[in-house]
Order: C-alpha cells, then sequence, then structure tokens
C-alpha cells in the first residue's frame, strides 16, 4: 500500500459528507460511534438532516432474519440515488458484512466498500482504495486487526457514553451466530478502561454504559473470575461519575460479589438486562444455556433483596425449533414471577450458520405468531402494572436531549429515572428550564405501559444543573464539539474521545 493512502486519505475531497445507518444491538451502536469518529478524523462531515451524503454506511446485525431484508431492501433503495449523485459510495460493514463477505457484493454490486467486524479503523482506506481503483474493496479479517476502543469516537449523547470491557463471547448457544462474528472473548485491561471512563468524564459525561457481549465473565482472559465486580467498584471511584450502567450480563455467569457490588456502589444504577430466552429447562439446555429457570429466579431474589427498587429487563424467544406448548407455558410461568419492567421478546428465525437452524422440529410460523402475541400481552400487563406502582414517587431523572414523538404537542421533556424507565415530564410555570445532562427530581403523577409522566406543581419540581449540561451549553455554542482526551497508554493520536453528535448524525435503528 503506498504512502498516500495512510496518510489521510480524503483530504482531496474536501467536505465529503456522510452518514451512518445502524442496525443491531448496543455494540453496533457504538460501533457506529467509532465509525463516525474515523471518517471525520479523515475529513468527512456530517449530512445535515434531508441531505444526500456523499457517503452512506450500513452497520449491520447478523442475528435475526429481518436485518437481511432491511439491508438489502435500503441497498435496494439507494442504487437509483447513487446512480445520479456523482461520487457517491456505500459501505456495508458490521456482523452480517463479516457473515456474507462476498455474497454482499454478489447480491448489490453496486456497494463500494465490504469490511467486518475485526477492521473497522481500515474503512477511511478501504473507501480511498475503491474510489483510487474505481472497483468495490472488500476486507474481511477473521481476528481483531486493534481493539475497537483504540479508534476514534464520536459519541451520539453529551452526557452519556458507552465503554467496552470486552468483544467477543466464548459461549456456543445454538441459535446465536455473533461468536463465529466477533471472535472469542477478548478482555480489555481495567487500567485501560478506567482511563476511558476518566476521559469521558473530564469531558462532560456522567453516564457510562460498560459493554460486552457476555459483560459479567470480564476477566476471563486474564484470569480474575471477580474482575467484573472489582471494575465495578472501581467505576465508583471515579469524582463527578453520577451513574453506571452494563449489558448485558449473561445468568450463569451471573455471581454473588456483582451483586454486592451493585447494592454496594452507590453510582451503580438499580437495573439489571438479563436475557431469560426461554423459561423451559428443557428447551434452556438445547439453546445450549448453561442454566436453569431456578438459578434464573434466584439471581433475581438475590438481586431484590439487595436492590429493593431494581428494574429488570430481559430477552426471550418465542418459537424456538421443538418449543411444545408446555415449554412455552414455562416461559410465561417465569416471566409471571420474574415481574420484567419491560421485555425485548423475538420470534425465533433461522440463521444460517447455527446449530439451531438445521434443528429439526421449527415450529409453524402460525403457532410462534400466538404464542407471541400472548406473552406480548402478559408482559405489557405486567409492565403497565409495574409503572402504575411508582405513582407518587419522586424519581431524579436525567433529562435527554429527545422530547419523544409527543414533546412538540405536549411541551414535555424527557429523562431517564435511576433505573433507566423513560420519564415524560414538564417544566411548571415560574421553573428553570434544564439542559440536557442536567437532573431534575419530580414526582410520578401517571404511568402507561412503556414510559411514565411527571406533570409537577412548582414546588415539587427539583433541578440540579451537572458539568454534562454545562458540556451541552459548550456544545450548543462551537459546533466543533466540547473537546477531545486521549486514553492513557494509547499511541499518540489513536484515541480521540468526547466529540458529541446529534442523533441524526448516526441514524439508529433498533
Amino acid at each position: 500500500m503506498t504512502e498516500t493512502l495512510l496518510e489521510r486519505p480524503d483530504t482531496q475531497h474536501a467536505e465529503r459528507t456522510y452518514e451512518v445507518r445502524t442496525f443491531g444491538c448496543q455494540m453496533n451502536v457504538h460501533d457506529s460511534e467509532r465509525i463516525s469518529g474515523l471518517l471525520e478524523d479523515a475529513g468527512y462531515v456530517p449530512a445535515e438532516q434531508g441531505q444526500q451524503a456523499d457517503l452512506v454506511v450500513f452497520n449491520t446485525c447478523a442475528v435475526r432474519e429481518n436485518a437481511d431484508n432491511r439491508l438489502y431492501g435500503n441497498l435496494g433503495q439507494l442504487k437509483p440515488i447513487k446512480a445520479k449523485h456523482k461520487g457517491m459510495q456505500i459501505a456495508v460493514g458490521g456482523c452480517l458484512a463479516q457473515k456474507d463477505q462476498n455474497a454482499v457484493l454478489e447480491k448489490a454490486p453496486w456497494v463500494d466498500v465490504v469490511f467486518g467486524t475485526h477492521n473497522i479503523g481500515s474503512l477511511p482506506t478501504l473507501l480511498q482504495r475503491s474510489r483510487h481503483n474505481a472497483e468495490a474493496s472488500i476486507e474481511i479479517l477473521e481476528s481483531l486487526e486493534t481493539f475497537p476502543s483504540t479508534l476514534p469516537t464520536k459519541r451520539e449523547s453529551v452526557h452519556s457514553g458507552w465503554v467496552s470491557i470486552s468483544v467477543g463471547c466464548n459461549n456456543t448457544c445454538t441459535f446465536c451466530i455473533v461468536p463465529s462474528l466477533r471472535g472469542k472473548e477478548r478482555d480489555r485491561r481495567p487500567r485501560e478502561i478506567l482511563a476511558e471512563v476518566q476521559a469521558l468524564v473530564d469531558d462532560g459525561v456522567v453516564e457510562v454504559t460498560l459493554l460486552g457481549q457476555n459483560v459479567n465473565t470480564y476477566g476471563v482472559e486474564f484470569g480474575d473470575r471477580q474482575a467484573f465486580a472489582k471494575l465495578l467498584r472501581a467505576c465508583g471511584d471515579i469524582e463527578g461519575l453520577e451513574r453506571v450502567r452494563f449489558t448485558s450480563p449473561h445468568p450463569a455467569s451471573f455471581t454473588d460479589d456483582v451483586i454486592d457490588a451493585m447494592a454496594e456502589t452507590p453510582n451503580v444504577m438499580p437495573q439489571l438486562h438479563m436475557p431469560l430466552q426461554s423459561g423451559s429447562d428443557r428447551i434452556l439446555k438445547v439453546m445450549r444455556r448453561s442454566y436453569r429457570g431456578k438459578k434464573f429466579l434466584g439471581i433475581l431474589e438475590k438481586v431484590r433483596e439487595r436492590i429493593p427498587h431494581a428494574a429488570v429487563t430481559t430477552d426471550i424467544i418465542v418459537g424456538f425449533p421443538g418449543e411444545t406448548g408446555e415449554d412455552f407455558e414455562d416461559t410465561m410461568r417465569v416471566v409471571e414471577q420474574s415481574r420484567f419492567s419491560s421485555a425485548f421478546t423475538f420470534q425465533y428465525s433461522p440463521r444460517p450458520g447455527t446449530p439451531a437452524a438445521t434443528m429439526d422440529e421449527q415450529i409453524p410460523k402460525k403457532i410462534v405468531q400466538e404464542r407471541f402475541e400472548r406473552l406480548v400481552a402478559l408482559q405489557d400487563r405486567i409492565s403497565a402494572e409495574e409503572n402504575a406502582a411508582l405513582i407518587g414517587t419522586t424519581q431524579e431523572l436525567l433529562v435527554t436531549a429527545d422530547s419523544g414523538s409527543k414533546g412538540a404537542s405536549t411541551g414535555r421533556l424527557s429523562g431517564r429515572a435511576a433505573d433507566n424507565r423513560l420519564v415524560h415530564f414538564s417544566v411548571p410555570d415560574g421553573a428553570d428550564t434544564p439542559r440536557p445532562g442536567d437532573f431534575v427530581s419530580v414526582p410520578i403523577t401517571e404511568a402507561a405501559g412503556f414510559h411514565l409522566v411527571s406533570d409537577p406543581q412548582l414546588e415539587q419540581y427539583s433541578l440540579r444543573r451537572s458539568r454534562a449540561g454545562d458540556a451541552w451549553d459548550r456544545w450548543q455554542a462551537d459546533s466543533c464539539g466540547v473537546g477531545t482526551t486521549q486514553v492513557e497508554g494509547a499511541k499518540p493520536g489513536a484515541v480521540s474521545l468526547g466529540m458529541p453528535a446529534l442523533r441524526p448524525a448516526v441514524g439508529t435503528t433498533r
């Protein structure tokens, strides 16, 4: 490769605009922040809302079948647009690119670049190579080129940040293709993680979410089974860090020291997202989920004993191959007992490359749909009941920039409670309006199935200005961002953090 390709790939293409469209999980959302950071470091600028970007990057998911359909549907819509837009490029990355590889170009030959989960950092060079050679450029590595958190990052939010503590997965769940796409688990050293968290806090962040495919197995690579609990406690010592969250833990690896760390570390939030997948012990065994319903419920019992107001959310798959009516009723019983505040429910769809895809007894779509609707109705009832129980309580909210779809008509703002519940609130006449990143304490006056509402009187409303709100003000005043910071020990120029972005700059689909 020539030296000119390695310098600054896009200096000769001033003000090329970009858009990132994200499909999938929070790991993908965080990867898209890195993609945005890389592109801006290479001279691209975010496309304005409604503007056709010179570059569209798809960061894909391979977990569910509709992700394939959505990607190729989007690519098909862009084909005639690209034909009319001189110099436009399309790139496809993420899990689906890692899985399909050459198939992406076979199905959509107008794509310019295909890159995998292990070489996000190559994207600017691949784009330049494709332009220079006037042909598609594909590069899929089978192992990590560099740990993703050493790449430039452009955050979606001023007040909150994601921090990857590990990548990859050592489990062999029969429905999941992630291990083959992201590789075996690799853990970052605690010092590197804490340095990144401190860098974010120095930049105005007050809330951090620790990310890992199985976040509570952190430490397996360097042989410390209590490493995750220690990491949570260490985050509690970081001055200015007000909220710590994590996702997603595996029930089989959930240990009491983690529960103790959650309960005893004030800035670790009373929230737990832990995938159940099925309430049937027989189906869990076929899924190769190395826990059973009794263990799952036992973890919840311990968490609620130590953290009484904890909100628990989960993932559930309906219609796994061989699931009988009795198996499904087991799931319904566990859901009833678990009292989840909300649940992400999915109809099983076979994913090529997974053992479950070739199993006998695939469940007919009609039966899966009927079970799915029953489960959703049950969880909706439980969610509404759990939310209604909070009416009359006072909640401290971290104010967000997104006021929701009805914010303009209701005049309400939005925030997240400590347990991560969404609350839409009004500001009483005569009270100061908070900035995104500030905190307000308000009484819950109304509850719905998926959110809470607060319409406080003046004497019931309390505003606490924060460093994150100050960072929002600085960002508003200076569109270049609130500053950049570098993780200790990284190569000079390798890490660029703390560049907040308006949400439209990274199109996120969940």
